[in-house]
Parts: C-alpha cells; structure tokens; sequence
C-alpha cells in the first residue's frame, strides 16, 4: 500500500538472509540494511532512485559480484558502506590486513562504480578515482579454492533456470593418461649432479682479471 511513497527504509537489526519484496519499493533514495545475515547470494532489486546504501556488518565475501548488481540495479548511488564485512578488509574483521589491503579495496570498487561519491566512511577524491580508473581491475586478489569450493555466486546466472557450472575437477584441469603416470616417476637415491656454472658458489671469488 505505502511503496510507492517510501523513499528511506532501514531494516537494521532484522537477521534478514535475503532481500525478497524490497522491489515493492521502487522509489527509494536511502537504505540501510546493517546488522542483518546477507551472504553472497544476496540478489539487490532495481532501484534507479537509490542515492544511499549502507549494508554494513554483515556476512559478503565476494565483492565483485555485489559492486556488480549496483552497476547495473542502483545507477544512480553515490553512497556505499561495507564495513564489517569480509569483502571489505579492515582491521576491525582481520588483524592481518592494513591500510595498503583497503587502498586495493577502494580501487576495485571504484572501478566499477566510478559515481561514487563516499565509501564507507571517506569521500572519494579526484586524485583516488583517477588511481582506481586506471589500476582498479588490476587489484582484485585472488586466492586459492579447496576441493568442493563452490565457484562464485554468480547473480546473472542465477536469475535464468541454467544448471551450476560443475567443479568438480576444478584443481585437475587437464586430463591424465596412463602415459603420463608411467614417464613422471621418481626415484630415491643419492646425487649424481652438482652445479659448477658461472653462478655457482665458488665463481662468486672470480675475477674478470683471473679469467
């Protein structure tokens, strides 16, 4: 009934795990959904109007994923706040990063949404938007996969009834043959080779009159 007519909405404090019905609100200007269980299988509507989004402390990994949907969904957002979630790396969630890991950060996400105006608690300057239009794509860190690690969530694919990608042989990408086994063998046993070449220990003494 009152939709339409919303223009800020703070759902803090809710344990919210999805964000189903918030297109019921197509007009917004501000939201506010700190403190909630949103993952990376969050799915943001269509808010052309939205000018604030804060969605702090809550459980977002994959920071590609998110910035894309705001891309493409909140065109018109000059404000984001991710603090307290692992996607944006403080030293208020992990003791091991410092203030080199949310330079890179702040790049990245301004790579994608160059119209920001704030991130998190700090305006973004001129000076810091030409620094991520020109390095951003190049500061996202990739770390390694376990066994069984699902791929990212990926919400383009995830809006179409296409089945997941399989990852199953995700850490053996290439086939192994019989022939393969038999030639990679190793054998325990004492050494036959020691290296005397131009960088070997001993020519570090040798000089150019001595050769």
């Amino acid at each position: 009934m009152y939709g339409s007519k919303v223009r800020s909405l703070d759902l803090s404090f809710n344990s919210l795990t999805t964000l189903n019905h918030s297109e019921l609100f197509p007009d917004l200007e501000e939201l506010v959904l700190d403190n909630n269980n949103l993952d990376d299988t969050i799915k943001l509507p269509y808010l052309p109007h939205l000018h604030i989004l804060s969605i702090n402390n809550n459980k977002i990994t994959v920071l590609e994923n998110l910035v894309t949907q705001i891309k493409y969904n909140m065109p018109s957002l000059r404000f984001l706040s991710l603090i307290g979630n692992k996607a944006c790396p403080t030293q208020l969630i992990d003791f091991e990063k410092d203030e080199n890991d949310y330079k890179r950060y702040r790049y990245f996400v301004l790579y994608y949404l160059p119209e920001l105006r704030f991130l998190d608690s700090r305006p973004v300057t001129n000076e810091e938007l030409d620094t991520a239009l020109t390095k951003g794509e190049f500061t996202k860190i990739i770390r390694p996969r376990f066994e069984n690690e699902p791929l990212r969530f990926d919400w383009k694919l995830s809006l179409g009834s296409q089945p997941r990608p399989d990852t199953s042989n995700i850490f053996s990408p290439l086939s192994v043959s019989p022939t393969q086994e038999i030639h990679h063998q190793a054998a325990y046993g004492r050494r036959r080779y020691r290296y005397a070449g131009k960088h070997s220990e001993g020519n570090r003494f040798i000089l150019n009159r001595d050769l």
